[in-house]
């Protein structure tokens, strides 16, 4: 038996390399999508053969995932329950594809994931192996009894994983896990499975990765602006940058001012609740100026229209239903709501806050002449709300009418 496995070196998939190996007597392709994890790639490779890896495959796919996943969902202005980037979950359907592919290229059985059963990502890969390759099987061993009784708790699997060599980040005393790519670095499990726990607290200081904490940014604000063609940033500071480098660029400027923390508790897919801390810099600083671009250039119901979708789109990706016709068919529309949104946003960064500057755009729906409150400069007839406020008042009065009696 041939199995791809999705490979991140961390404890669970260094684990899960070893006892697929063992238990299914198989040989293990160790996949691994380099979408941004920068030094958590070094010597990952040593790693997954000393394991038992019969091969790992590190393929760089940040560009196509900044491109092709990340843009187009902050064209969406999705966000889920209004603090999550999203940043885990836009990243599964792309290693799922990938792997999908690699499977297919190795003639593999089946593809593996290291996803717990408790969580979404093991909707994710497995709802993009069905959209792209349903003939594969799919193994998931966190659900199988007896992976399960063997490995009851993360100190089982340290204890496993010291026991066969197997080096890894991870201690008892320091249990939770993360996960980056190029848009965030996620934390959960450990100590910040309590919701009263106090993430931001000083003792918590050296878990954060790409962004200082606001109380220590800078004390001088930064200006930063960012051009946008067609929903889309592509330029920042007057340079031109590809998805890639502008995610990188805003990444750093946003981690130096401590901006994009978030600490949530929300709603998965599978029904329960479950608290996750977010490090998005470059995602909040493009959404934020996105949205700008958006106020200045968008028509009124159509920006309205989009905006009813984004619940529904941000659930899309969060659910795994990213290469779903319905996910396809609300991108062409955000694609369409999108062709006017070009134009220039200034922000200022400032301890964990950003704050617009300026915005201005050559298809810019904001007449000054129009929205003028000097009169005498104005070429909008303030008569003319009389006939219209009668209107919209009608239904009212009749309904006050019928009350009355």
């Amino acid at each position: 038996m041939k199995i791809v496995l999705a490979y991140s070196g961390g404890l669970d998939t260094s684990v899960i390399l070893r006892w697929l190996k063992d238990n299914y007597d198989a040989e293990i392709i160790a996949f691994c999508a380099d979408i941004g994890q920068e030094e958590e790639l070094d010597g990952l490779d040593k790693k997954a053969l000393t394991t038992g890896a019969s091969k790992c495959v590190i393929e760089d796919l940040r560009e196509e995932f900044a491109r092709d996943f990340i843009f187009p969902m902050f064209q969406a202005g999705a966000i889920y329950e209004d603090q999550y980037f999203l940043g885990t979950s836009i990243a599964r359907p792309l290693i799922a594809k990938r792997m999908c592919e690699i499977a297919r290229a190795e003639k593999a059985d089946a593809i593996a994931h290291g996803a717990t059963g408790k969580g979404n990502d093991q909707v994710r890969f497995e709802l993009t192996a069905a959209a792209l390759a349903p003939e594969l099987d799919v193994i998931a061993p966190w659900r199988e009894e007896k992976f399960r009784k063997e490995f009851p708790g993360r100190a089982e699997m340290i204890a496993y994983a010291n026991a066969n060599k197997i080096p890894v980040s991870a201690t008892t005393e320091k249990s939770y896990s993360t996960d980056r790519n190029l848009l965030h670095i996620s934390f959960e499990s450990g100590v910040l499975e309590d919701p009263w726990f106090d993430a931001s607290a000083k003792e918590m200081r050296d878990m954060y990765k790409l962004s200082v904490a606001p109380e220590d940014a800078p004390n001088e604000a930064e200006h930063v602006d960012l051009s946008f063609e067609s929903g889309n940033c592509v330029e920042v500071n007057g340079k031109k940058l590809s998805p890639l480098g502008v995610m990188q660029t805003l990444n750093k400027l946003g981690g130096k001012h401590g901006i994009g923390r978030v600490d949530i508790v929300e709603n998965r897919f599978v029904g329960m609740k479950g608290r996750g801390i977010y490090e998005t810099p470059g995602g909040a600083i493009l959404h934020f100026a996105h949205r700008q671009m958006e106020t200045l250039t968008m028509d009124r119901e159509v920006m309205q229209l989009r905006d009813s979708l984004i619940p529904k789109y941000a659930s899309l990706v969060y659910n795994g239903f990213w290469f779903s016709p319905e996910r396809e068919a609300l991108q062409a529309l955000v694609t369409e709501t999108q062709r006017d949104v070009t134009g220039l946003v200034r922000l200022k960064l400032y301890k964990g806050n950003i704050i617009v500057a300026g915005r201005k755009s050559a298809k810019s729906l904001y007449d000054s002449k129009i929205a003028t409150m000097e009169g005498e400069r104005s070429t909008y007839n303030q008569s003319d709300a009389t006939g219209f406020i009668r209107l919209n008042a009608l239904r009212l009065k009749m309904r006050a009418a019928q009350k009355s009696l």
